[in-house]
């Protein structure tokens, strides 16, 4: 194995590890209420370091995949790399319009916010299935 490809996949498993460790933490956040803004605070905080952290992760991961010449797998990366991006500025201003609505007690804002929340978790674990299996077919 080149140094190159070493690389690639350290960054591959550091792209693994970022998602993994959001989806195991976002999940136990479905337990909180969401009637609080402190609650819609936090877990709109959460999101975003995780699209943040998802970004760079994706991007290196894409970089060092077009250094080891793989560029079916780079292409795969930069394509998370720009789907966390979107979802950042999809997910994120929706939390806060709903947090807003909270605060000012419009009664959809919690299972808004919540239905938020839940979709954000289902995106990231088809996100970690799709890296996994693409990782499975492409070692072949």
């Amino acid at each position: 194995m080149s140094g190159a490809m070493f690389i690639a996949l350290c960054f591959t498993v550091a792209l693994l590890v970022t998602t993994a460790y959001f989806i195991m933490g976002s999940i136990p956040l479905l337990v909180l209420k969401h009637d609080t803004p402190l609650d819609a605070s936090f877990v709109r905080g959460f999101f975003n370091l995780y699209y943040r952290a998802a970004c760079v992760t994706a991007s290196a991961t894409s970089i060092s995949f077009v250094v080891a010449g793989r560029l079916g797998l780079a292409a795969g990366a930069a394509g998370l790399a720009a789907m966390a991006v979107v979802l950042r500025q999809q997910v994120i201003p929706r939390m806060d319009a709903l947090g807003a609505q909270m605060q000012s007690n419009y009664m959809d804002a919690i299972p808004g916010f919540r239905k938020t929340h839940l979709t954000a978790i289902l995106i990231n674990i088809v996100q970690l299935a799709v890296i996994v299996w693409t990782l499975i077919v492409f070692s072949r």
